[in-house]
């Protein structure tokens, strides 16, 4: 029988244990001891979890033992599927990860608390959640039809912030997501390995690392242990606030954005736009994208936007924009409405967000002007003449 080494209940060792729910491997889980000289002669890394086949072979880090483990559904049913299903794996490692294990480890005693560092990696994952909440609204699994490894390995990377930090309020918004999320884990190969998983109802709280009064046993400290990834972020300080030097706003821009996600837009969430606008301390802004005629395949341009709202996620706390597509394939254009703070365009304060916006023309709207009410009542609702783009609407992303 196979072996995998590992520490009781340690996150990191999921995708593997599941995987092998579905093709059936059979698993001996070895927990102690891990820091011995006989274990590290063995298994020179010194980390776990590890995997040794019966036939001896020996493979370290917990999604390389999962893709191992896995049966080929698992893995994609054809080259394309199978580069999707890495390209979310990756995707869980690099942006998931890092930001659930900076925001949650304090409130496990896990890590110490530092306030920027987890408001950061707050913002990152509402960013990295707004991502998969435009993908799963139209796909009930991330690829394909059925579970794949990329959504075992997405759905353990999220696992502690479900459970610790994502209460009710912080999941508005995110529904499709929830709603895939919950589908997943009440899977019984899922549940054999998570066991019940009930999501949080109320954040926990970050109290920093405890410090106890007697050193607790390797193996509990190592259960939320940070990779040297995790631990660079989180010991990261927050960038200057670019924005810090701007007279407080009275517009509530997270109120506002709740409003357009959970309520009617043309009754609630436009009326309170208009009632509470900052002239001040807002400016709104017409965009497009200059190559229009370089556009191909709809998909395609559909990326073009999400990749930089993705390039843009440190804005979001300062920015609302609703970006249309227009057209078919070989025949489109993209525009959009963008709510931006202070009286400039932002793009300019931080050389994050300068890769994108100079592809596309921009002009400063007069919040007064009737044509703007109508354009931003277009974008926003993603439904009217669109008489200034001359194609009709193909569909739209938001960014908030």
């Amino acid at each position: 029988m196979a072996t995998l080494y590992t520490y009781p209940n340690y996150w990191r060792s999921y995708p593997a244990l599941i995987a092998a729910q579905y093709s059936g491997v059979q698993i001996n889980i070895v927990s102690e001891p891990l820091e011995s000289d006989a274990f590290l002669s063995r298994f020179p890394f010194g980390k776990v979890p590890v995997f040794e086949g019966e036939d001896g072979f020996q493979i370290n880090e917990g999604t390389a033992i999962a893709h191992y483990v896995s049966p080929e559904s698992l893995r994609g049913s054809c080259l394309q599927d199978s580069a999707l299903v890495q390209q979310w794996v990756n995707f869980a490692n690099s942006e998931i990860v890092p930001s659930v294990a900076t925001w949650v480890y304090p409130t496990l005693g896990a890590a110490d608390y530092n306030k920027q560092a987890t408001e950061r990696a707050r913002e990152h994952l509402q960013g990295v959640l707004s991502v998969l909440e435009e993908h799963l609204k139209t796909h009930t699994f991330l690829v394909g039809e059925r579970v794949t490894l990329a959504d075992i390995c997405v759905v353990c990377a999220l696992l502690l912030a479900y459970t610790q930090v994502l209460d009710p309020p912080q999941r508005e918004g995110y529904g499709s997501v929830t709603r895939w999320f919950c589908t997943c884990v009440q899977q019984p190969q899922f549940s054999q390995v998570l066991g019940e998983v009930q999501l949080c109802e109320k954040a926990a709280e970050c109290v920093g690392k405890k410090v106890p009064k007697n050193d607790p046993p390797k193996e509990e400290a190592e259960q939320y242990a940070l990779d040297p990834t995790e631990e660079a972020m989180a010991a990261e300080p927050k960038a200057k606030d670019p924005f810090a030097s701007l007279p407080k706003s009275t517009f509530a821009l997270d109120e506002f954005k709740r409003k357009y996600s959970n309520d009617n837009t043309m009754t609630v969430a436009l009326p309170y736009l208009w009632e509470n606008f900052d002239r001040e301390g807002w400016s709104l802004w017409y965009s497009e994208y200059r190559y229009a005629s370089e556009l191909g395949q709809v998909f395609m341009s559909c990326n073009l936007i999400t990749g930089m709202f993705q390039r843009l996620d440190r804005l979001r706390k300062n920015a609302f924009a609703s970006v249309a597509l227009f057209g078919e394939d070989g025949d489109s254009s993209i525009s959009g409405i963008w709510l931006l703070r202070g009286q400039d365009l932002a793009f300019e304060l931080c050389d994050d967000w300068k890769v994108d916006y100079e592809t596309y023309t921009w002009r400063k709207l007069d919040p007064d002007d009737e044509e703007t009410k109508m354009l931003v009542k277009e974008y926003l609702c993603w439904e009217g003449e669109f008489k200034h783009v001359g194609r009709s609407f193909n569909q739209g992303k938001i960014f908030k």
